[in-house]
């Protein structure tokens, strides 16, 4: 059953709300979150690795599987859909594990990811794929943070305004 729940995000203070959400439930997300792709999610871990300081505090972090493409004239950010989100199911246990609580992105996880979601009582939450230029209607901001050299796969800071999501994979192991 799809239960709606609007929730505005604030980083850090709903992160816990949002990780006690049952899978099913729809949301739409207002505050800070970031993107970061396969690349990104690359360098992240072997920051991690080396216990070298990452650019963003995972453990306050809302991390959107996208690679926005270029903004037109007088938008903050191009069109923005999710990616498959089990292209960083390599990486997600080790940020997970480092904090971590919430990913969004389109599709299935892996059994890894299931068993760090459960155990370290994180959430993925997925959108709508193939909505990328509705999508950018709902960031009203975006930054570059890190990696620049990896364009639309560097780590970009977005302020969203009633993102939509729905909750697929639950701190309890539930799936969607």
């Amino acid at each position: 059953m799809i239960v709606k729940k609007s929730l505005k995000l604030e980083i850090p203070r709903d992160i816990d709300a949002v990780t006690k959400l049952k899978v099913g439930t729809e949301l739409l997300l207002s505050g800070t979150m970031y993107t970061a792709r396969d690349a990104a999610h690359h360098l992240l871990c072997q920051l991690i690795t080396k216990k070298k300081k990452t650019p963003l505090n995972l453990k306050e972090a809302v991390i959107y599987y996208c690679g926005p493409t270029p903004a037109r004239q007088g938008d903050s950010i191009g069109s923005c859909g999710p990616t498959t989100a089990g292209r960083m199911d390599i990486f997600s246990p080790l940020l997970i594990k480092n904090g971590l609580k919430i990913m969004i992105g389109k599709g299935l996880r892996s059994q890894a990811v299931r068993e760090a979601v459960q155990r370290h009582k994180a959430v993925y939450l997925v959108t709508y794929g193939g909505c990328g230029a509705y999508l950018h209607e709902c960031i009203t901001r975006c930054d570059l943070i890190a990696y620049p050299e990896l364009g639309p796969e560097a780590i970009y800071k977005l302020q969203v305004k009633d993102f939509p999501v729905i909750v697929a994979l639950d701190r309890w192991g539930n799936t969607l």
